[in-house]
Formats: structure tokens, C-alpha cells, sequence
């Protein structure tokens, strides 16, 4: 099957032959792709039945519907991407799409976030996984799979050579799942994206961070690594910068809401001045406060490799946040900074005024605007924090970020998409220059 009629054609067999119901989403995303290919003929299909979809909060789909696709696309060529996310999909639907993984030969592109999907449908996703020779990226967040999921998702690695992006943030995970995770990427070369955020850990000793350290110092393919709610303190950011010294392929860190203060950003400023391969950093939710900015600021005048900054949220007032502004100004690489949620007092108004009305930082890459009352500048939060399309299923084309808007096809999916699969829609102006 490799047009949308004959898919469409294959989806009322297969209910008929199971003695289903169609799915009126599924019906209605079938006849929106009917109607666009009357003007131009696609080649591939982005499959999107996202649950959180305004239009149709009230019709998610279920294990049953997992059934009837997974007979719908088992041998279809023409859908190449998959958008699950927030249904009602549990444990019998992730063994139906287990199986799909390991007969189609074309999706590239899954998307479960946020579904009902625990230890057992983790066990079937990992086993499709591991005959799979097509799939690059894999969501899972929010799906309470737990630390015996995350040992199956180990287990796949081990054997799958071709997934590049996987996402097990807010799985609870646990010490023991985490350490297996770290230590299958010593051999795993494929995976450039790893999602492993907020796991359940009950220690103060950060053995977790200690063997991501030890894991950047020797590995040579990860390009992005998400570690946000892992209770990362100045001792582990301290262990992370040691070993970032000598990364040269981490480009996307993310280490948001964890504990590091002004000691572990110093540590950072340290990896920043060396001008590492770090292009993006995200520290939102810390507590860097004055003398943390001041430091990363001391290290931006120097770097020419990082573009994008996020300290929201680190109780910065104005000396750190105008020492982060004057540092832009003479650094010509960073080209988007987050700031709200900090003391935006008067100096560091104007400073971030000054910056985006000269056009140094473009009014798109930044979550601030100025405006002027009674002859006072002030700056308000717009709606441009990273990851915005995450979690939320854009309906418009305006709103959908960039990697979806281009069509996937096989050479669409380059290193640099890749790299920013989780911060694909945050990075839509950066990434396909």
C-alpha cells in the first residue's frame, strides 16, 4: 500500500474482518489526507491522532483501535510517522503495537506519550524493538512503565542498531533502571537523543550523574541528553563538567529543575569557556542566582559555539541578568536567551530591551517583550519556552513546528533533526538553515 486510498481501503477491510466500529478520528484524519492529495500528490503520510486534539477531546483512541491499525499498517509503505499521544492506549494496545514495530519497515517516527502503558506493554514495545531496522524515534513519556520497563527498553538496545531518539522522561524509573541505561550506551553507538527525566530516586549520593559523567567522557555518539528532575546538586554538576571538558559530540544538555547553585555553575562556565561542543544548555529552574549568571556570563564572552540559554527561573536579579545581556552583546554565536521567572527589575529591562530592539536577539528566540509605561521599560513573558509542541498537539499548519512540516522522507532525517528531536519545535528557526 503506498497511497492513501489503498490505506484507506485496507483500514474498512480490517474492521469489517474484526467486527469493529471505525474510529471517527481515524475516519476524519483519512478523509483531511483524501482531500489534500487532490492537489498534490504525497508521497508519506504523518499519521496524527494526538488525544490532546481540541476537536476531538471526547474520541481518543484504545487497544481495539491499536488492533485494527496494527492489521491496517503492517505492510503499509505509504505512513511513515506515528502520533499516539494522550489516548487511552494501555498494555493490550502496546502489544499490538509491538508487533507493528517489528513488521512495518517504514515508520520512523512513534509518538506514545502520555498514554496508560505499563511494565507489560513496555516488555512488547522493547521486543518489536529489537527486530525493528526503521524506527528513530521513540516517545514514552508519561507512561508509568517503571524500572522493570526501562530494564526491557535496556535489553532492546542492546540489540537495536538503528533507533537514534528514545524518551522514557517520567516513566519511574528507578537507581538500578537508569544505571543499565547509561551503561548499554558504552556499546550502543546509534542513539544520538536520551530522555531520562524526573526518575523516582531515593539517595542524596548521585551515583545516577556520577555514571553519566563517566559515560560522557568516553562516548562519542550522544548528541543529546536530557537529565531534568534527577536531583543534581554542585557535586554532580561538577562531575558532569570534568567530563564534558572532553565531549566532543554532546551538543543539546538539558538540566533543568535539579539543585545546582552558584558552585555548579561555576563548573559549567568553566566547560563554556573552553568553547566545548555544547550548542544548547538548558538550566531552568535551578537557583544559579547572581554569582551563578555572573560566572556563565564571564564564560559567554569567550564561546562561539553555544546558541541557545535557558536560566529561567534561578532567582537572578539585575547584576547577573545585565552581566548575561552585556556578554551577549559581545558574543556573536548565541543567538536565543530565556529569562522569565526572574527579578526583571529596571537595569535588566533595559538591557534585554536594548538587545532585542537592535535586533541582536530576534524577538521570536526569547520569552520576553518589552513595552513602556509612564516612560519605564518592562518586560512581559510570551509564549516562546522551548519545547512548546512537546507535549501539545498543534491543528493548524502555522502552528506545527518545523521537522513535521517537512515531509519525512528518508533523507529528512539527517543528524540534524536528529540532534533536536525533542527540541525539534523550539529550534524550527535554527535547524534546516
Amino acid at each position: 500500500m503506498s497511497d492513501i486510498h489503498a490505506t484507506s481501503f485496507r483500514y474498512d477491510c480490517m474492521c469489517t474482518e474484526l467486527g469493529v466500529k471505525p474510529h471517527p478520528y481515524i475516519l476524519q484524519t483519512i478523509e483531511k489526507e483524501k482531500e489534500e492529495n487532490v492537489l498534490t500528490t504525497k508521497d508519506t503520510m504523518f499519521l496524527s491522532l494526538a488525544g490532546n486534539n481540541k476537536h476531538w477531546r471526547d474520541a481518543r483512541i484504545g487497544d481495539e483501535d491499536c488492533h485494527v491499525l496494527f492489521k491496517t499498517l503492517a505492510n503499509n509503505l505509504y505512513v511513515v510517522a506515528l502520533d499516539f499521544r494522550f489516548n487511552n492506549i494501555g498494555d493490550e494496545g502496546a502489544r499490538h503495537i509491538g508487533d507493528l514495530i517489528a513488521e512495518n519497515v517504514t515508520v520512523k517516527d512513534l509518538n506514545l506519550i502520555f498514554n496508560d502503558i505499563g511494565e507489560d506493554g513496555a516488555q512488547s514495545i522493547a521486543k518489536g524493538l529489537q527486530s525493528n531496522e526503521s524506527l528513530l524515534s521513540l516517545r514514552m513519556t508519561g507512561n508509568k512503565i517503571g524500572h522493570k520497563g526501562g530494564m526491557h527498553f535496556a535489553g532492546a538496545l542492546q540489540v537495536n542498531s538503528t533507533l537514534a531518539a528514545l524518551d522514557l522522561g517520567d516513566t519511574d524509573q528507578n537507581i538500578e533502571s537508569m544505571i543499565a541505561l547509561c551503561s548499554v550506551l558504552y556499546q550502543n553507538t546509534s542513539l544520538k537523543s536520551l530522555n531520562l527525566s524526573r526518575p523516582l530516586l531515593f539517595t542524596v549520593q548521585e551515583e545516577t550523574t556520577d555514571h553519566f559523567a563517566n559515560l560522557l567522557k568516553v562516548n562519542a555518539s550522544l548528541h543529546e541528553l536530557h537529565l531534568r528532575k534527577c536531583d543534581i546538586r554542585d557535586y554532580g554538576m561538577t562531575r558532569l563538567a570534568a567530563c564534558l571538558i572532553n565531549n566532543y559530540t554532546l551538543t543539546h544538555l538539558n538540566l533543568s529543575s535539579n539543585r545546582i547553585t552558584r558552585d555548579g555553575a561555576k563548573e559549567l562556565a568553566n566547560v563554556l569557556g573552553n568553547n566545548t561542543s555544547l550548542k544548547l544548555v538548558d538550566l531552568a529552574n535551578n537557583r544559579l542566582e547572581d554569582k551563578g549568571a555572573i560566572y556563565v556570563a564571564g564564560a559567554l564572552r569567550h564561546n562561539t559555539k553555544l546558541h541557545t540559554l535557558v536560566i529561567t527561573n534561578n532567582n537572578i536579579k539585575d547584576s547577573g541578568l545585565c552581566a548575561i545581556a552585556n556578554s551577549i552583546k559581545q558574543n556573536n554565536g548565541l543567538t536565543n536567551i530565556y529569562i522569565w521567572g526572574n527579578h526583571l527589575e529596571t537595569d535588566a529591562c533595559v538591557a534585554f530591551a536594548q538587545l532585542i530592539d537592535t535586533g541582536r536577539i530576534h524577538k521570536t528566540n526569547t520569552d520576553v517583550k518589552p513595552y513602556v509605561v509612564d516612560d519605564v521599560i518592562y518586560l512581559s513573558e510570551i509564549n516562546g519556552k522551548p519545547g512548546r509542541h512537546y507535549t501539545w498537539a498543534p491543528s493548524y499548519e502555522d502552528d506545527l513546528p518545523e521537522w513535521q512540516l517537512k515531509e519525512i522522507r528518508e533523507d529528512s532525517y539527517d543528524t540534524d533533526w536528529l540532534n533536536n528531536v525533542f527540541y525539534a519545535s523550539f529550534l524550527k528557526h535554527t535547524m534546516y538553515q
